[in-house]
């Protein structure tokens, strides 16, 4: 039996019709890479100029609000976060989903963070963690953007698969743009956005909203100028100025850092702060390469000690005999310690890119602001007409709550109910359709008196809405209400110091009006305090930079040339010429009086030593001469270009300042002779000098019972001890008397004081300065020579610097020498009215002496008299030396 095959059917082309779309390859290629670039540009790297972010932080800060991750929720895993995220709002991969949202919470790219990350987030140099190791919840500012979102206060669109609504735009309660800043590269375009101060921000859009017409300088004066998250210092506004007026710019940033001892002997460059999104690293590594091909020169090592307790802190240390600003101005020049930023100001504005300055920048966010809270009004005002309608026909059923409840009962079926009660109590459907509803339970709790109090509270609600809805004036008052609570939730004081250089290249402090204005009020005391320390940083950068430009050309090394240390009794120290000492040698009474003119130490020595300051707490801490300012040597010995020595306790490491502390002599190292000490209770020690070999500073005399040192200087066994107590008892004796000791003893026995009494002064006399002469000039007028004794007698329940006083100057060598322990001779009788001495002095013929605000007060001539009264003083003495 044959078998019968199927044949395939052969496929004939010319049976098939041909839809073939010829299109040139430059069209094809045109209208997709079109396509591209649009989706690029609007769909993932430009911020939207209403809210300031991307549509991937969009979706991530609202899908965040919408898993209820407020800052009072407990933290969430964050993979589970771009798991919702992506699977919601955004089709794309979950690493860039996470790289998105590990940026909005890092504190050193964001001026105000909006995500709060717990875990391993990344550092300038690190990535972060993976999404399955970290945690995170929306940051407190991330609740101004979301603010009423659920109120019709933007408009919403599908998501990608026409499932969920997603917002166009959020309402950005804060000027996320201008205070975030924002970085992206699109198809030939980017955008590279600065961060800035949130309160400056609003101050000048404030100013933009009463002066519509205001210039770009007319909002400088709010906003001076970025404010980088990480501090910093900017110097020159000009590039700024430029991006404010056309949004094109760039501006120079440096560190922050000051020169410290690392060791007794050695100095470091400390780096406390960071170009923008500069990292540590990257600064060890550059200058490392710069030591190694000889670029920077007097650098033995760097570390990098940050931590996140203490910040950022690179140590770089100076090899010795090399000037520090020098090596700073080399390191500014060849490392990322100094860097540029170029502003590049490119945003979407109804969906199209635009640069703008700041005017338009601020403008944008004034109109979307605007339009948030005209649209919240209204939603607001329909929820409460709403509202209102229902609890009219509440009270219009309450006038017979029995009646309506026998209606119901009456009625066959919900309609016939609902038509029987609008019959009868004249109710609408959706009045009638509420009661209705009620459960009989919620009857019984309904009051009149509290439905008449929520109907008149509705009333004056849609009142109150009506004017914000028909007048501009009154929506703005509400839009710069919420702009202030933002800040004053918020806003944080300004971290970036900005410097401006004059022609001439000199560098002064920029303040912005915002700062000015808000340390002005009372009301916001921290604000007011976080400007003026700000003030007094920018102050120090100032001076810092200025210095570090002078050393920009100058020798690497410091030249060791002789010069002279003055410490003045108002608290100054620096160095003069080395002829100073001669000069306040020849003083006399007459001799022109300058300001901070009344020395109490003063030695000898060389740009490049090192000299001690000792300190009331008994501390004797190490500094070197060639950190001090250097005074003009035409002018008469004073110290009043000088720098606070207080402020050099801070710079130590050995031992941490003590609260109250403050340097009340400075000596030389090179003086081999014992530093005597004297106490407010009367103890006196000899220190022989000994002391450590690595340590910047230690103590040098253990006080008891709060005992605070009053004076320190060198004194040799032939020299003169003198103690004056509040008393007016004076005690005498040669140093000899007292034997030299350690570093770690608490001296001995000075004088004995009487109970209720302290030691005013104690001095030490050079024997070679005891003897008192006398003679005259060539006019007859009296010359005198030798140690006196100053002492002040008032009232001791007088105000602290309302007593004159009267005082008496008397020639030491008047005074008997006793021995060490015993209570002395009296100084100064007392008249009516004084019990106690407001002052007294030890020295050298003539002392100086002037008020608080530095105005000489004349002091009398020498009285013979040891014992005797005072003169009256023309006013209080506060300084005397």
């Amino acid at each position: 039996m044959a078998t019968k095959h199927k044949t395939k059917p052969s496929f004939d082309p010319r049976t098939v019709r041909e839809n073939i779309v010829d299109t040139p390859l430059n069209e094809e290629m045109s209208r997709s890479f079109l396509e591209y670039a649009y989706s690029v540009i609007y769909a993932r790297a430009l911020p939207d100029a209403r809210d300031g972010l991307k549509p991937v932080q969009r979706r991530i800060i609202y899908q965040m609000g919408e898993m209820n991750l407020t800052p009072d929720r407990s933290y969430m895993k964050s993979a589970r976060v771009v798991g919702e995220v992506m699977g919601k709002l955004h089709p794309h991969g979950d690493s860039a989903i996470y790289e998105a949202m590990v940026r909005l919470a890092q504190p050193f790219a964001m001026r105000l963070p909006l995500v709060d990350g717990h875990g391993n987030f990344g550092s300038l140099d690190d990535g972060p963690a993976a999404s399955r190791y970290t945690e995170a919840r929306l940051a407190p500012a991330a609740l101004g953007m979301n603010a009423d979102i659920d109120e019709d206060t933007v408009g919403f669109r599908p998501n990608y698969d026409n499932k969920l609504q997603e917002p166009e735009v959020l309402p950005a309660a804060i000027p996320n743009l201008l205070v975030n800043g924002s970085s992206g590269i699109a198809v030939g375009m980017a955008t590279n956005m600065v961060t800035h101060n949130l309160g400056e921000v609003v101050a000048a859009a404030k100013h933009l909203m009463a002066h519509p017409d205001a210039s770009v300088d007319d909002l400088m004066r709010y906003v001076p100028g970025p404010d980088l998250p990480g501090g910093g210092i900017i110097i020159g506004r000009e590039g700024i100025r430029e991006a404010y007026e056309n949004g094109r710019g760039s501006f120079v940033t440096r560190s922050v850092t000051h020169v410290e001892n690392i060791t007794a002997r050695k100095k470091g460059i400390v780096v406390t702060e960071l170009p923008f999104m500069v990292g540590p690293e990257k600064v060890l590594e550059r200058i490392s390469e710069g030591v190694k091909n000889k670029k920077l020169e007097g650098i033995t090592g760097a570390i990098d000690l940050t931590d996140r307790h203490n910040g950022t802190r690179l140590v770089i240390e100076v090899k010795t005999g090399f000037n520090p600003e020098a090596v700073l101005a080399q390191l500014f020049k060849h490392t990322p310690l100094q860097d540029s930023f170029t502003i590049n100001n490119v945003a979407l504005v109804d969906g199209r890119p635009h640069t703008m300055g700041l005017r338009e920048l601020l403008q944008v966010w004034i109109d979307h602001r605007r339009s948030v809270v005209r649209r919240r009004s209204a939603y607001r005002k329909r929820k409460a007409e709403e509202r209102l309608h229902l609890v009219e026909g509440l009270l219009l059923a309450l006038i017979d709550i029995d009646e309506v409840i026998q209606v119901i009962r009456g009625s066959e079926d919900a309609d016939a109910a609902k038509t029987r009660l609008m019959a009868v109590f004249e109710l609408d459907d959706i009045q009638a359709q509420y009661i209705l509803d009620l459960r009989l339970r919620r009857l019984t709790r309904m009051s009149r008196i509290e439905l008449e109090a929520e109907r008149d509270d509705l009333r004056r609600r849609i009142e109150e809405l009506d004017e914000i809805l028909g007048s501009d004036e009154r929506l703005d008052r509400v839009v710069i209400d919420e702009m202030d609570q933002a800040v004053a939730k918020w806003g944080t004081p300004r971290r970036t110091v900005l410097l401006d250089a004059s022609p001439s290249g000199e560098l002064s402090p920029v303040h912005s009006e915002a700062v000015i204005s808000s340390a002005d009020h009372a009301a916001n005391a921290e604000t007011a305090i976080s400007g003026a320390k700000g003030m007094a940083r920018a102050t120090q950068a100032a001076q810092q930079a200025a210095q570090t430009a002078q050393h920009g050309t100058a020798s690497l090394t410091i030249s060791d040339e002789p010069c002279t240390v003055l410490l003045s009794a108002s608290g100054l120290i620096a160095r003069s010429g080395e002829s100073a000492l001669d000069a306040l040698a020849s003083r006399g009474p007459q001799t022109k009086r300058n300001a901070n003119d009344e020395i109490v130490s003063a030695f000898r020595t060389t740009t490049t030593s090192d000299y001690g300051l000792v300190t009331s707490a008994g501390r004797f801490v190490l500094a070197h001469v060639s950190d001090l300012p250097t005074l003009p040597t035409t002018v008469e010995p004073n110290v009043s270009g000088g720098v606070a020595a207080d402020e050099l306790l801070t710079m130590t490491e050995s031992t941490e300042p003590i609260s109250g502390e403050h340097v009340i002599a400075a000596v030389a190292l090179d003086d081999d002779r014992p530093l005597a000490i004297g106490t407010r209770g009367g103890v006196i020690k000899r220190w022989n000098r000994e002391s450590p070999t690595t340590m910047d500073s230690w103590s040098v005399i253990d006080l008891k019972n709060d005992d605070v040192a009053l004076a320190a200087a060198p004194a040799a066994d032939e020299d003169r001890l003198v103690f004056v107590s509040s008393d007016s008892s004076l005690l005498t004796f040669d140093a000899g008397n007292v034997r030299a000791q350690g570093r770690n003893s608490a001296g001995m026995a000075g004088i004995r004081l009487a109970e209720g009494c302290h030691v005013a002064a104690f001095a030490v006399v050079p024997a070679g300065k005891l003897a008192w002469t006398t003679s005259e000039d060539e006019n007859g007028e009296p010359l005198y020579s030798g140690a006196v004794v100053l002492t002040v007698a008032g009232d001791s329940e007088a105000l602290e610097g309302t007593e004159n006083g009267s005082a008496k100057v008397t020639p030491l060598e008047l005074y008997p020498t006793k021995g060490r322990g015993t209570g002395g001779v009296r100084s100064q009788r007392f008249l009516k009215g004084q019990n106690t001495l407001l002052l007294a002095c030890v020295g050298s013929w003539p002392l100086l002496a002037s008020t608080s605000s530095g105005t000489p007060v004349s002091l009398p001539a020498p009285d013979m008299r040891r014992d005797g009264s005072g003169v009256d003083l023309d006013a209080p003495i506060v300084f005397v030396a």
